[in-house]
């Protein structure tokens, strides 16, 4: 079955599967980059996400590869650019990553615009298709976390100065459209609002935050809102970091090179939001790979069939090491969830509240 389409913003039609490239550069070398972005792109795959600070675990030395290895595939595979669309993102203030304008220090006009030419510069292209802020300046709760402390608020950039320097970028063709990524719907509402202010602030067009069967926080309050503004979602970690393909519930563990064997303690998100040690996200992932068991569906494709059926996905963003891993995503294509499963996946969810 063809990858199914999406038409996410004027003149901007993405698949509905989106294939993430973190891994380009450091679990994948350049010519396994190139196989993956084959496979992909031969397959009707024309939506492809990255991020300066790529690949991941995030080092000096690395740092770009991932932004690097997409745009040389372009040139050697001589792809017209409006053939594919490229979204990549700006890292928000962190303090570790201090290779990246000293942390980055913070989300400021400076930083975006600097941020942005760099990334042109690897990519080696003239336009973003889709250019996102990674995380916000301000302090929320992300990357597993779920509570807001009000005590660790501190004081960000405004969102007037990050519009107005997205704005200044669309207008001077260097970017398409902007979206967000890991925000909350306080953060979507402002950032419309102010939007309305000034005709050359660009209106946000997506909202990319994990999504999946262990974790539906999207429906939570943030569904509402990207409904009735027409933000759409681009559902990251849809295999919850590999945990729901059931690789890590085999006798061995999972093979050594998957990513929670290969990078042990260097994912806080994954061992925080998806710690098979909690009993609860151990039982709920247990009882998908029953029903995907029950019902003759690969599990992978059960939680790709899952994340796809929701009105708000534009498409789900998935990583992939090896060939083999890409073809089982695209199986999802051809399965329909029906009734019974979907109602037999809701009482796995229980388990998780």
């Amino acid at each position: 079955m063809a990858v199914p389409m999406f038409n996410l913003a004027p003149d901007m039609t993405v698949s509905r599967l989106c294939l993430g490239t973190m891994t380009f550069g450091e679990q994948n070398t350049l010519l396994q980059s190139f196989q993956l972005l084959d496979k992909a792109f031969d397959a009707g795959i024309n939506f492809f996400d990255s991020a300066e600070m790529y690949p991941v675990p995030q080092r000096p030395h690395t740092q770009g590869r991932s932004e690097e290895y997409f745009g040389r595939w372009i040139r050697d595979r001589k792809i017209p650019r409006d053939r594919v669309v490229f979204a990549t993102k700006v890292s928000g203030p962190s303090g570790q990553m201090t290779w990246i304008r000293n942390g980055p220090e913070s989300l400021d006009a400076r930083n975006i615009t600097e941020a942005l030419e760099n990334s042109l510069l690897r990519v080696q292209t003239d336009y973003i298709d889709l250019y996102q802020i990674h995380w916000p300046d301000r302090y929320v709760p992300m990357f597993g976390e779920t509570d807001y402390d009000p005590g660790r608020y501190i004081s960000h950039i405004s969102f007037d100065e990050q519009l107005d320097a997205l704005g200044r970028a669309v207008d001077a063709g260097k970017i398409r459209y902007i979206g967000l990524s890991n925000e909350t719907p306080y953060g979507v509402m402002k950032f419309l609002e102010i939007a309305q202010k000034e005709p050359h602030y660009p209106r946000i067009v997506s909202l990319q935050n994990a999504y999946n069967l262990l974790c539906r926080n999207f429906d939570f309050g943030m569904a509402e809102c990207c409904h009735h503004e027409r933000v759409c979602l681009l559902a990251y970690s849809p295999l919850a970091m590999g945990i729901l393909s059931g690789k890590y519930f085999s006798l061995d563990k999972g093979p050594p090179d998957a990513r929670f064997n290969l990078f042990r303690g260097r994912y806080a998100e994954g061992e925080s939001r998806y710690n098979l040690s909690k009993t609860s996200i151990k039982a709920a992932t247990e009882s998908y790979l029953e029903i995907a068991e029950e019902y003759n569906i690969h599990p992978v494709s059960l939680a790709i069939a899952f994340v796809l059926r929701h009105p708000l996905v534009a498409s789900a963003i998935f990583g992939a090491t090896t060939v083999w891993q890409i073809q089982e995503v695209l199986n999802a294509c051809s399965v329909n969830l029906s009734d019974d499963i979907i109602a037999d996946v809701n009482k796995g969810e229980n388990g998780l509240a």
